[in-house]
């Protein structure tokens, strides 16, 4: 594309007026008030306009519904994906369950381990162009020893090494998709926004367009996120893309929509990953072939109160807490489930589903916006979601395209037998899942999609 990559040097004092995409507002877990809307960080876990919010599933019912006028039981994806069965004898041998298989021993030998994060002279000490160690997404949240040296592919973040990954999944993070807690949604009143604008991207088949970056949360740092993304949509995503490379690029979509969306990726425990990034994962603990979604569905919902707006364009927002395993449940978002059974689901559990149904991911992102900014140093404060129980967007705020991404995987319906890519420290806990989006959709797609949800029409 052309586009112009800054050197390290440039770009990382930069890094500490940003915040994570993937880390919950200031005092972690605890229901705070987020910045310039007047809504409760919790809401982040509960129901966006459409009812799609999720209450963790340790914490009674989970929220997110079926969307505006679309049955709950609707089943997603190809079939034929999870099957039961009992375990294997040696599943207690599985990556996660008191070791990872693949995963070099120890921290000696890891590139750029020589001594703890720091050690050897001041930050930045063996790091690419004077680069102190490329912060995790979150720059406030920094995986331990972040402010040492070690540099880039030399132990992220101050030498990020073996010692400092947390082993996982858990055999108890597995969980009998028929055991999970009902979703709610509120009720729609005769203003509601019924209508459904979905947009086609594909599945980013043959992992043909994936990295370690985050350029929402960690823009112009290399391996920002620590985990691979898998991205649709936008062809020239990754850690230095600017508003106006993502306006030139091409893009998967086939509506013409080039906007940026992106997810972690998941992975078969047992696999092989023989990509050129498989050091650098096995490094941040993430190992095991990744599996490629068999269904990816965009789609934008309305209000249960009101019409929508448009959304302005490169409008950045996240979705979930890649740290909530850490940080708590507050901005945890997300919703595991089984094609056939959207009806229920998790937020801290992996779903084991019967035979023929897939595992879903469902990311809900927020359907209110301050109507000002495109952007916030949480990636959260400039949106909002709908009150849980009415559906009604903060006072303040306006009712937007509400995105929710289903992701359906054909994976084995097992214990341990498959994780989510995560930070080193968190495990592969299914709360960290989340997801991404930039919108650059033209002014023209955008009216199509306003058009569409207020006047009830599907398409």
């Amino acid at each position: 594309m052309g586009r112009k990559k800054k050197a390290f040097a440039v770009i990382i004092p930069a890094l500490a007026l940003a915040s994570s995409a993937c880390s919950a507002a200031p005092g972690g877990g605890a229901a705070a008030a987020l910045p310039g809307n007047g809504t409760a960080a919790a809401a982040d876990a509960d129901l966006p306009a459409d009812g799609v919010g999720l209450a963790a599933a340790n914490l009674g019912e989970v929220g997110y519904g079926a969307p505006t006028g679309e049955p709950s039981g609707e089943p997603t994806g190809d079939g034929g994906g999870q099957q039961d069965g009992g375990n294997p004898p040696d599943d207690g041998g599985q990556p996660g369950d008191g070791g990872q298989t693949g995963a070099p021993p120890g921290d000696g030998g890891q590139p750029g381990d020589g001594g703890a994060p720091g050690d050897g002279g001041a930050p930045g000490d063996g790091g690419q162009n004077g680069d102190g160690g490329a912060p995790g997404e979150d720059p406030q949240n920094m995986l331990p020893g972040g402010q040492g040296g070690g540099g880039q592919n030399g132990g992220q973040g101050g030498g990020q090494n073996q010692s400092q990954v947390k082993p996982g999944p858990r055999r108890d993070q597995f969980v009998s998709i028929r055991n999970a807690p009902r979703v709610q949604q509120p009720r729609q009143s005769r203003g509601a926004s019924r209508g459904v604008f979905s947009v086609n991207c594909g599945t980013n088949k043959g992992q043909a367009h994936s990295n370690p970056d985050n350029v929402v949360a960690a823009p112009g740092v290399q391996n920002g996120a620590h985990h691979i993304h898998d991205y649709v949509g936008n062809l020239d995503t990754d850690a230095f893309s600017t508003d106006e490379t993502l306006a030139a690029a091409g893009t998967t979509c086939t509506n013409g929509d080039k906007s940026t969306y992106f997810w972690p990726v998941l992975r078969l425990r047992s696999g092989q990953d023989n990509s050129d990034r498989a050091g650098q994962s096995r490094i941040d603990g993430n190992v095991g072939s990744v599996v490629e979604p068999s269904s990816v569905k965009l789609q934008f919902f309305g209000n249960a109160r009101s019409r929508v707006t448009a959304m302005p364009r490169f409008l950045r927002m996240a979705t979930g807490d890649a740290k909530s395993a850490t940080n708590g449940l507050a901005n945890a978002n997300a919703l595991w489930s089984c094609s056939g059974f959207q009806d229920r689901g998790f937020t801290d559990k992996y779903p084991l589903c019967p035979g023929g149904s897939q595992v879903l991911r469902i990311l809900n992102f927020a359907g209110c916006w301050d109507g000002q900014n495109t952007d916030s140093a949480n990636h959260r404060s400039h949106v909002s979601f709908a009150d849980k129980r009415t559906g009604q967007c903060p006072q303040g705020t306006t009712a937007i395209p509400q995105l929710r991404m289903t992701l359906s995987y054909k994976v084995p319906a097992r214990a341990l037998a498959f994780a989510l890519d995560s930070f080193p420290e968190q495990g592969h806990d299914p709360v960290t899942d989340h997801g991404d989006f930039i919108n650059v959709m033209n002014d023209r797609l955008m009216r199509q999609a306003v058009t569409s949800i207020n006047s009830g029409r599907r398409r």
